[in-house]
């Protein structure tokens, strides 16, 4: 069974591991995808041929509201329709406090919430012609509980939370919906980079007693993205593993 035939996504970040993920799901489901990367060329190449005929990349800075409105305009003029967003893409840039500069703060803030209301902005419209929609905002367990180290990061997923319950009450008249993903401790390159003491740290503390997987992100994604949650929204999914 294919939940989502017919309708069109767009997928920012779609070239990382959670990204590629939740794209060659879509695919899998019958969508058409146009996921968005900035600096991985080659694997956005790469993932577009995988996938044949059905997706294609853009590389675009979603840090820019007027890069945003262009890329959604000529997603509408060219396809005719948005059913789906999902605003996946976002970075880290790891540091205590007293050690972070402006730059490191920025530029989390702009790639991990500048971006969701950049996109969230424009696709809006196209869906409320249309009468439908479903936006999905990745957040973060560190959104909730902080982490050290990443008071930009949790600060930008924390407000993706508030930002998401605010306009599926603006939305939700116009039969759109706008619901978050809040992964754990999921198994990815970025994740990688962490410590093996806290990587065991977190296991320990995880009641599945392992990490997550991109598929684990990318199933949740699908749920939201289809008409078996026709009655969700404003809500918070939380994958990871029973951790809080």
């Amino acid at each position: 069974m294919k939940l989502l035939n017919g309708k069109l996504a767009i997928i920012t970040g779609g070239s990382g591991d959670i990204g590629r993920s939740i794209v060659k799901t879509f695919v899998q489901h019958g969508a058409y995808v146009i996921f968005t990367f900035f600096s991985s060329k080659k694997k956005a190449k790469q993932l577009s041929e995988e996938l044949g005929g059905n997706a294609e990349s853009y590389k675009i800075n979603l840090q820019n509201l007027d890069d945003s409105k262009i890329f959604i305009q000529r997603i509408v003029d060219k396809h005719g329709r948005i059913d789906i967003l999902v605003n996946n893409a976002g970075i880290i840039k790891d540091n205590l406090l007293f050690k972070m500069n402006e730059n490191d703060w920025d530029t989390v803030i702009k790639t991990n919430l500048y971006s969701i209301f950049n996109m969230t902005k424009h696709v809006i419209h196209p869906m409320m012609k249309m009468k439908k929609g479903s936006i999905i905002n990745m957040s973060s367990i560190i959104g909730k509980i902080g982490n050290y180290g990443q008071s930009n990061y949790a600060a930008s997923k924390a407000g993706i939370v508030g930002f998401t319950k605010s306009i599926a009450k603006e939305l939700g008249k116009r039969n759109i919906r706008c619901n978050v993903i809040s992964p754990g401790y999921i198994d990815t390159r970025m994740n990688s980079l962490l410590h093996y003491k806290i990587k065991e740290k977190w296991i320990e503390d995880i009641p599945l007693k392992r990490p997550g997987i991109p598929q684990d992100v990318a199933n949740c994604c699908l749920f939201l993205a289809s008409d078996l949650s026709n009655y969700i929204t404003g809500s918070v999914l939380n994958v990871n593993g029973g951790l809080i």
